[in-house]
């Protein structure tokens, strides 16, 4: 029996294997437990790892800590992946605020350590390991031990041990402050949901509208000619001429008096339009598309899958001149947008095509319009990004004295929302399936949580008993106490809504397990959106402030 031994409490690649596996396994299983209908879901890892390695089942550090970062990265790099089309546009709308909170809760932290510090006489060192863990910021805790050892010449075994002993509690403390900030501020999920919709409503991209054409001034005049006029974008899909026919409309259509158009046009622009034009008249989809003669004109939505089209525009296709069908429609993430000759197409973007069935067709062929090549998955975008991410990650931004760098967590975040946003622009395939972003994401944490807790097991408990239980006390408060001020003053005053709040103060401590539960929570992108927003600013400070922080105490 010396081989099951060895294979659980040995060393070897099997051992290693097998300790995450029961780590993660065991973790996940305990996630579903509820106690008054609360559960800590995949935190239980962290906790199972503590507990593992406690009693002997630990794993070569080196070993561990690749697990531990490589996780991290594929964590990070899925949520860059999928939030990245729409970062840019929600930083441009109160980006700033959530990052005034962010760097208010960096701020007030630091100024909690140091409170407890002067009151307790706890050594700087000892409470920068306490603030690290306790924010669970792995890299302020090694940039940190940098300034030390590089000002001091030695190594303080006080400032990892601190940063053990509060960072499972750091973890906790954030999840039980969401808890609590959603329960002692009555917040409805319904409600949240409510205005999350008049929200999405209010930004929606394209709006579809019928008007009956009264401009005498323009009878007689083509779209083309109109849409200079307007100098806004919108699209006239297909006319209603008053014997009942129905026609595509293309820029060089003749409008007259009498005639009601279909108009796809940016929902803040949709009252100007329809003044401009005449007047609205309710008419529905099935109106437009059961009342014309012309059995061959249809709609359909075409969905793009060649590789080839990724990155270009509409205006490089020709689609109109070549095929003469009209497009009234390109649906991206689940948003209409409306399709002006600049637009650049991914795939994966739905396109809605009008012409007649043959032309459709060749569009369709064209376009690629086959789900199986999307569920094809696309690793050359991935590890191009998390190469460049460990890249850019790894450049010094700042020396005081030790480089301060956005780690291998902020460099392949940052690298990924970029793709996200700009990855056609070079002919990277972005998309991936939401199956498929989930499992690498959930796959990340779990290595990511299982890693960190059995390598603060050993001599957890021990650090306890010596007297490290009231260093746990101060994690807490300073956990707690930032979170606490930042997240009534965000709610109460700004008005937050709970889903971007929970991204908020996960991002704010540049937590992953928090933004795990965030997101279960939600059901939605808007905590990850918040997260990815404020995770590089509060990244750089956390590093800059622990170093800052120990030079302080040399």
């Amino acid at each position: 029996m010396d081989w099951l031994c060895n294979l659980f409490f040995g060393g070897g690649i099997a051992h290693a294997v097998l300790t995450f596996a029961l780590t993660i396994t065991l973790g996940i299983l305990l996630g579903k437990v509820k106690i008054g209908g609360i559960s800590l879901g995949i935190t239980w890892i962290l906790f199972v790892g503590i507990a593992l390695s406690h009693f002997g089942m630990t794993v070569d550090n080196d070993v561990r800590h690749f697990v531990q970062e490589f996780g991290l990265i594929l964590f990070v790099f899925s949520i860059g992946l999928q939030v990245g089309p729409g970062f840019f546009s929600s930083f441009k709308h109160g980006g700033m605020t959530l990052v005034s909170c962010a760097s208010a809760i960096v701020l007030l932290g630091v100024a909690t350590a140091y409170v407890i510090h002067v009151v307790t006489d706890t050594p700087i060192p000892t409470m920068v390991g306490i603030l690290s863990g306790a924010v669970t910021n792995t890299p302020g805790l090694g940039a940190a031990q940098q300034a030390y050892a590089d000002a001091s010449g030695i190594q303080d075994p006080n400032i990892p041990l601190g940063y053990a002993v509060a960072y499972p509690l750091g973890v906790v403390g954030i999840i039980f402050t969401l808890i609590f900030v959603r329960y002692a501020l009555r917040v409805k999920f319904e409600k949240e949901d409510e205005a999350l919709a008049a929200l999405s409503n209010e930004n929606k991209f394209a709006d579809k509208v019928s008007v009956e054409f009264t401009n005498a001034m323009l009878d007689g005049r083509t779209v083309a000619y109109m849409r200079d006029l307007v100098n806004r974008q919108f699209v006239i899909s297909r006319l209603l001429h008053p014997d009942g026919s129905i026609t595509m409309a293309d820029a060089d259509s003749v409008v007259k008096l009498g005639d009601r158009m279909w108009v796809i046009c940016a929902a803040e622009d949709t009252e100007a339009i329809v003044a401009f034009f005449g007047h609205r008249v309710e008419m529905t989809d099935e109106d437009w598309g059961n009342n014309t003669p012309n059995a061959e004109l249809i709609s359909r939505r075409i969905l793009i899958t060649k590789p080839s089209i990724n990155g270009k525009k509409f205006s490089d296709l020709r689609l109109r001149t070549k095929y003469g069908i009209t497009l009234t429609r390109v649906n991206r993430a689940g948003v209409d947008l409306i399709p002006y000759q600049g637009l650049e197409l991914q795939v994966g973007d739905r396109v809605m095509v009008v012409g007649n069935a043959k032309a459709v067709a060749k569009v369709a062929d064209l376009l690629g319009n086959s789900l199986k090549k999307l569920d094809q998955p696309n690793l050359v975008t991935i590890f191009v990004g998390i190469a460049l991410g460990v890249l850019l990650g790894s450049i010094p931004l700042l020396n005081v004295p030790q480089p301060v760098k956005l780690g291998l967590a902020g460099g392949p975040l940052i690298v990924a929302i970029l793709i996200g946003r700009f990855g056609t622009h070079f002919h990277l395939v972005t998309y991936t399936t939401m199956s498929a972003n989930l499992m690498l994401r959930e796959m990340g944490i779990a290595l990511f949580l299982a890693a960190v807790g059995i390598g603060a097991g050993d001599g957890f408990v021990d650090a306890i008993v010596g007297g490290g239980y009231r260093w746990i006390g101060y994690g807490v408060l300073i956990t707690v106490v930032p979170l606490l001020i930042v997240a009534l003053v965000a709610r109460l005053w700004l008005k937050m809504n709970y889903y971007t709040l929970m991204g908020l103060i996960a991002g704010g401590m540049t937590d992953p397990p928090a933004l795990a539960y965030a997101n279960a929570t939600a059901g939605n992108d808007m905590p990850a959106v918040a997260y990815s927003t404020v995770y590089p600013v509060v990244m750089f400070l956390r590093v800059l402030t622990a170093q800052i922080f120990i030079l302080f105490a040399l």
